[in-house]
């Protein structure tokens, strides 16, 4: 055993006769050295208590190998398997992530980008508060060369920014027309703050299906809030005065679940006198009685584009980066809260 306290590349150098700039590539993973080679010369650094200097390594690619995340909450299952693809991504490409929530603040959201942009990171996967309406934290990071992609909550602001997102129209427009095939004409939809712009296409498929239909759009069928479940019960009192509603389409189903809730409680029979749709394909949405119908969205693999996308940028030279936007379809699962009467 090697005595000191620091273990260097040249010891393992000396301990494995080996070149200490092989041992340097097969630290970092480098394609040029055999996977023989890599996994003996790893092994050995983990026997002899090696600890890689990132410090110095930084400074001299000018890399800190690390990726900020910036989502509204972590508690959200659907932010939780964005995340979920994110780090398995990540690890793969020997990238750390630093995980970060906004609590849908926009100026938690602004202080979160410059404390990434000062440690340094490399890139940054951005879903946006429902207060963002100000992306100036966004573009200075931008404009000083770092790359930004956006992830569910798509800033359109940004011509030329990276984004992977679901197509929110289309699902809502599916959604939407489930319930009318099922025989529902006054159908009401909580929708969330318009300045985010999924908020707003769910909002459009929803009324593209009801123009399609003859069904008159009535404004004060359409709630807007932040769609928590706070609001979700508020938005189900307000409806309560519309005794002729027959359905709910909820832009997610944290609102919905709570409206089902509070709808029961007032002997309102879910869906024989009120279908209901939602969004995001929460756990408990399968759970809840009725269980709720829903558009699941692929999470975990947006995670993964996502990053993808980033580290590709990251590793690119900046006149060279193209852009990419990817659109996912999501899944309509049809559960027992859209049923006929």
């Amino acid at each position: 055993m090697i005595k000191g306290n620091k273990i260097t590349i040249h010891d393992i150098s000396k301990e494995l006769n080996i070149d200490s700039s092989t041992v340097s590539r097969a630290l970092n993973n480098s394609k040029r050295v055999s996977k023989k080679t890599r996994d003996k010369i790893q092994k050995k650094a983990l026997e002899l208590g090696y600890q890689r200097n990132s410090l110095a390594s930084n400074l001299r690619t000018n890399r800190t190998n690390t990726i900020g995340v910036i989502i509204p909450r972590i508690d959200r299952h659907f932010f939780a398997t964005v995340i979920a693809g994110i780090e398995e991504t990540a690890y793969k490409s020997n990238y750390n992530v630093v995980i970060c929530q906004s609590l849908e603040s926009l100026y938690r959201e602004q202080q979160i980008m410059s404390s990434l942009s000062s440690n340094r990171v490399d890139g940054v996967l951005i879903s946006t508060s429902m207060e963002t309406s100000d992306f100036q934290h966004i573009k200075s990071y931008i404009d000083n060369n770092h790359p930004v992609v956006f992830i569910d909550r798509v800033c359109k602001e940004f011509k030329n920014c990276s984004s992977i997102s679901i197509d929110n129209y289309q699902s809502s427009y599916d959604a939407t027309m489930l319930l009318i095939k099922n025989g529902r004409k006054h159908i009401a939809h909580f929708s969330g703050p318009q300045n985010i712009t999924l908020y707003r296409e769910r909002k459009e498929g929803y009324i593209q299906a009801l123009k399609d239909n003859a069904i008159e759009i009535r404004k004060n069928y359409i709630f807007e809030s932040l769609l928590s479940e706070e609001e979700g019960i508020e938005c189900a009192k307000k409806l309560i005065k519309f005794p002729e509603v027959d359905a709910i389409y909820s832009a997610n189903d944290t609102a919905a679940i709570s409206a089902i809730k509070y709808l029961k409680q007032k002997g309102v029979k879910i869906p024989k006198k009120i279908a209901v749709v939602g969004f995001n394909n929460d756990p408990i949405s399968e759970v809840i009685e009725p269980s709720l119908t829903t558009v699941n969205q692929p999470g975990f693999e947006m995670g993964k584009i996502a990053t993808d996308i980033l580290i590709k940028q990251i590793n690119t030279k900046l006149e060279d980066r193209i852009d990419e936007s990817k659109i996912l379809t999501p899944e309509l699962i049809i559960r027992y809260s859209s049923e006929n009467r």
